[in-house]
């Protein structure tokens, strides 16, 4: 794809972006702005733009039904790590920790046995011309967002590998709008590690 074929892609996608999906990439922006400051409200913001991009990725006309089921699976952790803030709030295990040996097991599992089930269920039941990278790309999303509700620092660089692998196939794709977002994703969560990172030091230096 050459400068000018993906400016005129890029810019015709704007001009053709609908309201309920403007409203999930500036929800789903916020949110992760918002995780990168280890907000609360990081879960609201994310479970609005869930809902969004499940309903749109399922509509026939989009017909993206792996996307729609990797939004789900963020709706429910987004729930999940929204209760877990407020039941740990005042204990410190709901503070910024690193990941130890089982956590490292369980986020290897998930990307392992998530990659499995997603590339059989492509390649199986679908017309996916790339099943194996787009089973990457959700599974370990799937683990990123496992870690960001346990609060580990870690959830950033499983996110990064997600986004990274995401940029290149949705140029791929003919999507270099949805390529310039998880871009700003991709960025976002550099930052977002570093901040946690520091974050950690200096409550771990206070304990």
């Amino acid at each position: 794809m050459s400068i000018q074929e993906f400016y005129s892609q890029f810019t015709t996608q704007i001009l053709h972006t609908t309201w309920p999906e403007a409203v999930g990439v500036i929800f789903g922006m916020i949110s992760v702005v918002l995780a990168n400051r280890n907000h609360v409200a990081l879960y609201p913001t994310g479970i609005i733009s869930t809902i969004v991009f499940i309903y749109l990725m399922a509509k026939p006309s989009v017909g993206l039904y792996a996307e729609a089921l990797l939004n789900l699976y963020y709706l429910v952790m987004s729930i999940y790590g929204w209760v877990l803030w407020y039941k740990k709030r005042d204990n410190e295990d709901a503070a910024i920790s690193v990941n130890s040996r089982k956590d490292w097991m369980i986020t290897a599992g998930i990307v392992v046995i998530g990659w499995v089930i997603l590339y059989t269920t492509l390649s199986t039941f679908t017309d996916s011309d790339v099943p194996v990278w787009d089973a990457v790309v959700a599974s370990t999303a799937w683990a990123g967002m496992w870690l960001l509700a346990k609060h580990k620092v870690e959830n950033w660089i499983l996110l990064n590998i997600s986004n990274a692998i995401a940029i290149p196939l949705q140029i791929h794709k003919g999507i270099p709008f949805t390529a310039c977002l998880t871009l700003f994703l991709f960025i976002v969560a550099i930052f977002g590690y570093i901040r946690w990172r520091k974050l950690y030091r200096l409550q771990h230096a206070a304990a």
